[in-house]
């Protein structure tokens, strides 16, 4: 597989925020968004059997992982590999995409977080696969303006969704417009900002 880094830290975002984690950050991705905040990921990475990963991820031991990326569903046989033994060790997983790449096949090892492109990003996830969802899933929609919030609001009406919501601030945005929407929409999501980088943490 190709790997960009396996790390420990807290997980700054989504369901499970702010509870202790090991990531799997796997490299390679089809999309180039505009606020992508970790670009290295999108190429660069090492190339590393299952076996070194798989051994590496027991020294440590985590009760709960975060595969990640870049687009880690484009690596889809090995990490189908790699959710197997995880799984089979009675690990807690994430699996966090960019919502462009069918993802029902890892849905048996894994809770998905779908991260929803917004026009700010430059690029575009398929929105049918939001009724995947399931209730322990969860959807992301990284906002920038008003505009990226009318853009999820019209998603999530044209689209059921299971899972949990929420609404993530791009880094450095203007986090007042995107609160009022919230507040003035009263859509069930969860305004949320991202835990690892108020704290300085990877």
């Amino acid at each position: 597989m190709k790997i960009v880094e396996i790390f420990r830290s807290l997980q700054g975002e989504g369901k499970n925020q702010g509870k202790p984690c090991l990531f799997i950050r796997l490299a390679g991705c089809n999309l180039k968004c505009r606020w992508c905040d970790t670009p290295a990921s999108q190429s660069r990475g090492r190339e590393m059997s299952l076996d070194t990963i798989v051994k590496q991820v027991w020294r440590i031991n985590p009760p709960y992982v975060c595969v990640t990326g870049g687009e880690p569903l484009l690596q889809a046989d090995e990490l189908e590999l790699l959710l197997s033994f995880l799984k089979k060790r009675g690990t807690e997983i994430d699996i966090e995409t960019n919502g462009t790449v069918d993802f029902t096949r890892f849905q048996p090892y894994a809770s998905i977080c779908m991260d929803v492109k917004c026009p700010s990003s430059g690029e575009v996830s398929d929105l049918s696969l939001l009724t995947l969802i399931r209730p322990k899933d969860s959807v992301k929609f990284v906002v920038n303006d008003e505009a990226d919030c009318r853009y999820a609001q019209e998603a999530m009406t044209a689209h059921a969704i299971a899972g949990g919501v929420f609404f993530s601030p791009v880094s450095g945005s203007d986090y007042q417009p995107i609160i009022n929407f919230v507040l003035a929409s009263s859509l069930p999501v969860r305004f949320q900002i991202q835990l690892h980088k108020i704290l300085g943490v990877p």
